[in-house]
């Protein structure tokens, strides 16, 4: 039976971005937009207080992760705790984790009890992008349907509940690989729907025709000799329309480096820009560099650039305090950006966009498995020596691998994960996307 409103509860949190990012290409689904289960209006102060605490507490390891030795020490005894299992071989592993315990604990005491309380006035299906948001819900005895939108390539044990073989939970997984891990966690297969990650609606539009139209122009860009336009023109035609592989880009190849919310990476964007000054200078290269919602890498970024490569005016950075804003704005840059670089996050979906990602070293279990799916369906690449980015990067265009890298992504990765969860959550049609890479 379709909801009558057509509406859900959108829950989401407040630590780095990917949870937000998720969340953010669901809003013209929602009742009330982005609540923040850790800072939503009316919280009480000593949850805040107590979310706040695992927020700085994970930055802090996050950015110090970069120190030599003791840095790598610290953040591998977090990850520790966090970690995911070896899928092979295939096995029971159900058991609780830490991390797990570690937040029914923190329900127990209360945690989200009010949120809840609120929310069940009108009890529309919740779809919430982190999974102690689902957990709290169905401790507290939510009355709606509770949906689990899954923000990585694979997950650790603390995704699924401490009783999944009884939860109510439903989950909204990106590919099968996550599917089939939370088989293995005791979760029900019937509660478990792969629809792939949810990207902004604004980047692919009606029938995909933005995302095609940006992606012909970005093939242009990213195969100056006309190597892979010559060799796989067939393919090309058949699903971005005739392209000629004689024919140059109209602007300069664009870069963009997206930080993340921890503001670890911010000493690598430098390094690429300097690598890069004298095709910067020339207008060849076009850098944005994605400071997010965060005034201190913004300030970092500022402050920084001109030293690095000074009298570059094509170096731009992003920067909005209001994180719907920062995406809105982020999404639009996304529209000309040929080459996106950053971490394995949850920007490892964004291939999707037929944007070919360069990853810079992951920071976490999760971000491991985010690489190797990305390189599994052949859309990202680990950058090389960052010293020497203005040689091996343009090596990799010259020889149309990037452009390759960017049509695997637009072939192999789903793009209409907003719709399906649309489908599934409002609308009751089951539907799974055809995903064929298993890791």
């Amino acid at each position: 039976m379709e909801n009558k409103e057509n509406k859900f509860h959108l829950i989401a949190v407040d630590m780095g971005y990917g949870h937000q990012r998720a969340a953010y290409p669901l809003i013209s689904f929602s009742s009330d937009g982005i609540v923040t289960a850790n800072n939503y209006k009316g919280i009480d102060p000593k949850e805040r207080k107590s979310w706040q605490g695992n927020k700085k507490g994970y930055e802090l390891v996050s950015y110090f992760k970069k120190l030599p030795l003791v840095g790598d020490l610290v953040f591998s005894a977090m990850d520790y705790f966090q970690k995911i299992d070896s899928f092979y071989p295939k096995r029971d592993l159900s058991k609780p984790s830490f991390q797990q315990k570690y937040f029914y604990k923190k329900i127990e005491k209360g945690l989200g009890k009010k949120l809840i309380e609120k929310l069940n006035q009108n009890p529309l299906p919740l779809v919430t992008t982190f999974f102690v948001v689902a957990y709290f819900a169905e401790y507290y005895d939510y009355k709606g349907e509770i949906y689990c939108v899954v923000c990585d390539a694979d997950v650790s044990r603390a995704w699924a509940p401490l009783n999944p073989s009884t939860s109510k939970i439903k989950y909204l997984a990106p590919n099968k690989r996550v599917k089939e891990r939370l088989v293995l966690y005791g979760v029900r297969p019937e509660n478990i729907f792969v629809a792939g990650f949810p990207l902004p609606e604004e980047n692919i539009g009606s029938h995909k025709n933005i995302l095609k139209n940006d992606l012909k122009q970005r093939i242009i860009s990213l195969d100056p000799q006309g190597v892979y336009r010559k060799k796989y023109k067939k393919l090309i035609e058949e699903y971005l329309g005739p392209i000629d592989h004689k024919e140059q880009s109209e602007r300069p190849l664009t870069i963009t480096f997206a930080v993340g919310g921890a503001g670890a990476q911010r000493d690598l964007a430098l390094n690429i820009v300097k690598s890069l000054e004298r095709k910067i200078k020339n207008q060849e290269v076009n850098i944005n560099l994605i400071a997010g919602s965060r005034a201190d890498v913004y300030d970092f970024f500022v402050k920084n650039v001109e030293a690095r490569c000074p009298g570059c005016k094509n170096v731009r950075v992003v920067y909005n305090p209001d994180k719907v804003k920062y995406f809105q704005e982020f999404n639009k840059v996304l529209r000309t950006t040929d080459i996106l670089w950053t971490k394995p996050s949850e920007l490892t979906f964004y291939s999707g966009l037929g944007l070919p990602i360069i990853m810079s070293k992951p920071i976490g279990s999760q971000e491991h498995y985010n690489r190797e799916w990305l390189l599994a369906i052949g859309a990202g690449i680990d950058n090389k020596n960052v010293k020497y980015t203005d040689e091996w990067l343009f090596d990799w265009l010259n020889s149309g691998w990037l452009a390759e890298a960017a049509i695997q992504g637009f072939l192999d990765a789903p793009s209409s994960g907003a719709k399906n969860i649309e489908d599934v959550v409002l609308n009751k049609k089951i539907k799974e996307i055809d995903e064929l890479h298993l890791l």
